[in-house]
This record gives structure tokens, C-alpha cells and sequence, in this order.
């Protein structure tokens, strides 16, 4: 069978990849292209458009590239409908995939969708285009089925891809020595890093005695970092971001799937984000969620602390980072709600999962 794959996402595009792994053995003589990164292109994927090309973030962002936007959506459908296959496979990346699953599902071809657009804190309305036109849902939080079924639409919960990820790297032995360092993760696309990065290094200031490591996005380049490299004295690591939470004595992260990647690691964490202001004021009036990490989502309360827009100052950060290394009821707290939140969403099998619902879907009629 021939599966076209979207991500638009650094998380998206390893998600994919471990899910098209378990579809290659299902399925062992499956064709795949699709729209990616490095981890798709690694098993197996022709990919016609790489991620670093792709991460638009916030309202104000998205319009002053609307055209290239516009340009992006034609070249897909004419990448589509040349190698015309069995499924349409859409990963997260919302703001494009949902428009690409009407226009899939116009056309013929079987719609499939992992990890749900977070529709239920905004733009709720938005289930009618699901129910309408993608034909399976893989859902990787606990509770977005039952949001669906009010809805009327069965979706799937499948398991949170992380979790088997994590899992399988928590055995592994490392193969550098970061003991007990601090961990920066200041997120995956270019005007994040500018945003967060520069903030976290004036928070931590000098450590002499401790290495203080960055974990490079798997798709932007070093020299988005250079001018914040030649300033502090840091460690610039891509493709090890586990390997440094692993040995990392805690964290600060912008917020995303590595809040949660974080704690699962069992890494005491602060959750840093700041948006164009304009962006921020819109999504402010839109959005109906009291958080913004997928730790304190899932959870439903404030595990982590999230120091957002004007909150996220250098003292703030400071002063959060003093509490994690000298509170100690705190850091204690932090963990154990880390290990509710493993219980929580459990041993996963997201990726088997997902893959068996796109092979089955592949030879429906």
C-alpha cells in the first residue's frame, strides 16, 4: 500500500517515524512520501519538504506568511495526487492538516490523523471538519475521547507516543558524561530560541562547577545558536536532548512536548513561553485552558510552574530555579506528581497502535 505523510513539527516528524516503523511490519512492502524531517527520511520516507520550512507559530506569524503558506498547501496536494496513495496520514500540525484532510477526503483518498488537534481548548468547532473528513482520530491523551464522543465522533485514545519513547531510552546506557547538569530547552523554532534562550542564560548565570548544555533542535541549524554561544560559556548538543535530560538536575523548558518528555525523565522543570504580543492578546480571548503544559493539562493542575508573557522575567526564573534546588518539599512534590502522571497515561503502545488503524484503514474499500 502507499501512505503520504504531513508533519510539520520536530515531534511530529519523530512520532511519525516511530509509528511508520510498526507500519513497515505490517505492511512490508509499503511505499511512503510525505512532508518531514530527518527521522521520517531515516525509515524509509521520500520526503518532498522538510520541517525546517514548515514552523509557523502564532497568528501574527502565520499571516505575514500566509503566501508561503498558500504556495506550501498547493505543492502538497500536487505531491498528493502524483503519487496518489492508499491513506492521507496527518500528524498534529493543525493549522495545515485539517485544511489538507478536506481536501484529501474531496478528492478520495482515506484520511487518517494521529495526535489530535488540541480543538478541545479552542476553536472547539472545529470536530465538525474531523467528523466530516478524516475517517480515524489516534488521540494520545487520556481524555480527548470522551470530548469527541460528545461530539458524536468515536476517536481512539492510543497511548502517548512519548512514553514509549522515554522508555526505551531510560535503558540505555549514555554515551557522554553530563552528570548533574542544567538543561536548556528553548524550543524548536528559530524565534523561540530568540525569545527564551537569551533569558534562560542571564537566569543561570555563571556555573563554574556545572555544565550547562543546550539541546539543539533536530531541524534548525547551529547558527541560530552562535550568537548566544559566543557569549556564555555552554554546551551546544543536537540529537541528545535525552540523553541530556537524563542526566540534567533540572530544567528549563519552552513549553511543548519536552515539558512533558521532562518529566518523564524525572527532571525538576520551569515552563517558559512568551508569544508575539499580538498572538498572545488573541489566543488569550480564544483559548479556554488554564494551562499550558502538557504536564499540568494532563494532571489538571499546576505541577510545574509556567511563567508565561509577562511573567517569564530573569528574576521570576531565578527565583523558580532557587526553589528547585532548595526547596526541598517542592522538588519532592514535583516528583511525585511526575510519577502520577506516568500512572496516568500508562505503558504505551501509541505507535503499534496508530499504525495498525492506518494498515487496516489502507485495506478498507
Amino acid at each position: 500500500m502507499k501512505y503520504f505523510v504531513i508533519a510539520g513539527e520536530a515531534s511530529g516528524d519523530m512520532h511519525a517515524a516511530n509509528m511508520l516503523k510498526e507500519l513497515k511490519a505490517l505492511d512490508r512492502t509499503c511505499e511512503l512520501q510525505g512532508w518531514g524531517g530527518d527521522q521520517m527520511q531515516e525509515v524509509g520516507v521520500l520526503i518532498h519538504k522538510h520541517i525546517r520550512e514548515l514552523a509557523f507559530m502564532g497568528f501574527v506569524e502565520v499571516l505575514a506568511n500566509i503566501r508561503t503558506i498558500l504556495k506550501n498547501f498547493a505543492r502538497c496536494k500536487e505531491h498528493i495526487l502524483a503519487f496518489h496513495p492508499d491513506v492521507v496520514v496527518l500528524v498534529d500540525y493543525p493549522g495545515f492538516n485539517l485544511r489538507m484532510a478536506k481536501w484529501a477526503k474531496q478528492q478520495g483518498f482515506k484520511v487518517m490523523y494521529y495526535i489530535s488537534p488540541t480543538i478541545w481548548a479552542w476553536k472547539e468547532k472545529r470536530v465538525l471538519t474531523i467528523k466530516k473528513y478524516v475517517d480515524h482520530m489516534a488521540c494520545i491523551l487520556p481524555f480527548e475521547p470522551e470530548w469527541y464522543k460528545n461530539w458524536g465522533y468515536t476517536a481512539e485514545y492510543v497511548g502517548h507516543p512519548t512514553v514509549e519513547v522515554v522508555a526505551r531510552e531510560i535503558q540505555k546506557t549514555p554515551s557522554i558524561d553530563l552528570k548533574n547538569c542544567i538543561a536548556l530547552l528553548p524550543g524548536s523554532r528559530v524565534q523561540e530560541i530568540k525569545k527564551m534562550l537569551p533569558m534562560m542564560l542571564e537566569a543561570i548565570g555563571e556555573q563554574p562547577n556545572q555544565s550547562v548544555v543546550i539541546a539543539q533542535a533536530p531541524n534548525l541549524d547551529k547558527s541560530v545558536y552562535e550568537p548566544y554561544l559566543a557569549k556564555h560559556k555552554v554546551i551546544l548538543l543536537q540529537h541528545k536532548t535525552y540523553e541530556i535530560l537524563k542526566q540534567a538536575r533540572y530544567a528549563l523548558v519552552t513549553s511543548g512536548t519536552a515539558t512533558l518528555e521532562t518529566a518523564l525523565f524525572k527532571v525538576p522543570q520551569v515552563v517558559c513561553y512568551i508569544a508575539n504580543p499580538i498572538s498572545y492578546a488573541i489566543a488569550k480571548r480564544l483559548v479556554n485552558v488554564k494551562y499550558i503544559s502538557l504536564v499540568n493539562l494532563i494532571l489538571n493542575r499546576e505541577a510545574v510552574t509556567e511563567l508565561i508573557q509577562g511573567d517569564l522575567t530573569v528574576e521570576r526564573l531565578k527565583n523558580e530555579i532557587d526553589l528547585l534546588l532548595h526547596n526541598e518539599q517542592r522538588h519532592q512534590r514535583m516528583i511525585q506528581d511526575y510519577t502520577e502522571l506516568e500512572m496516568v497515561l500508562k505503558e504505551s503502545t501509541a505507535s503499534l497502535r496508530t499504525a495498525q488503524m492506518t494498515y487496516d484503514l489502507s485495506l478498507h474499500e
